[in-house]
């Protein structure tokens, strides 16, 4: 079962954490820096073909030290939520989560954006960290509606998608630049109701 726990590691610095089974998801902090870039640095022919194209310095200290601010600063704001996934049994870094614009209001939604590092995809990882990040988004947060697109190639995407519940609603032509050209994107999307739906069925067949 997910859970979060806060604690304080300095005087202005809150820890957060959700538990998942096998994984962890935690805010990054520029301690990070080594472990993120040779993680990003052995993926990259990985992840390349699925991600806006990396800027020329996107893995020095200085690009990482301005995103470790980039993100403090919209998590502050309200607007986003960054996450490391890292692994249960001993803390090693595996990908990152996103939760980016966020809405509050009339829409009280987001969208989800996420990696996974070579040499831990495959293995269930990304899924094991949704499981754990979807009761925060709907019972924390309280989110209404959570939203993803992936590139209709992206097989391995739509099933990760589908397994923790999100359903097709649609096909976004042109919709976002990746590696240098504008793709066409699948649309998917889980709202409280169906997830709430889901997690009782899953309570009863446990019973």
């Amino acid at each position: 079962m997910a859970s979060s726990v806060f604690r304080f590691r300095s005087r202005s610095q809150v820890s957060f954490r959700l538990d998942g089974e096998r994984t962890c998801l935690r805010y990054p902090v520029m301690g990070d820096y080594l472990e993120w870039s040779r993680l990003r640095d052995a993926s990259r022919n990985f992840l390349e073909p699925w991600e806006p194209r990396w800027a020329h310095d996107d893995l020095t200290r200085a690009a990482f030290r301005y995103r470790i601010q980039r993100y403090d600063a919209d998590r502050a704001a309200g607007q986003a939520l960054p996450l490391f996934v890292c692994l249960k049994s001993s803390g090693q870094l595996a990908g990152g989560v996103t939760l980016g614009a966020i809405r509050r209001g009339a829409a009280e939604s987001c969208t989800l954006g996420y990696w996974m590092g070579e040499q831990h995809a495959g293995k269930g990882l990304m899924r094991d960290a949704l499981t754990a990040l979807l009761p925060h988004v709907f019972d924390s947060m309280r989110l209404h509606r959570i939203e993803a697109a992936c590139i209709p190639d992206n097989s391995r995407s739509q099933r990760l998608l589908e397994a923790v519940g999100f359903r097709r609603e649609g096909y976004l032509n042109g919709y976002l630049k990746i590696n240098g050209a504008w793709r066409d994107h699948l649309l998917y999307a889980l709202v409280a109701e169906d997830w709430h739906s889901m997690r009782t069925q899953s309570s009863r067949s446990g019973e």
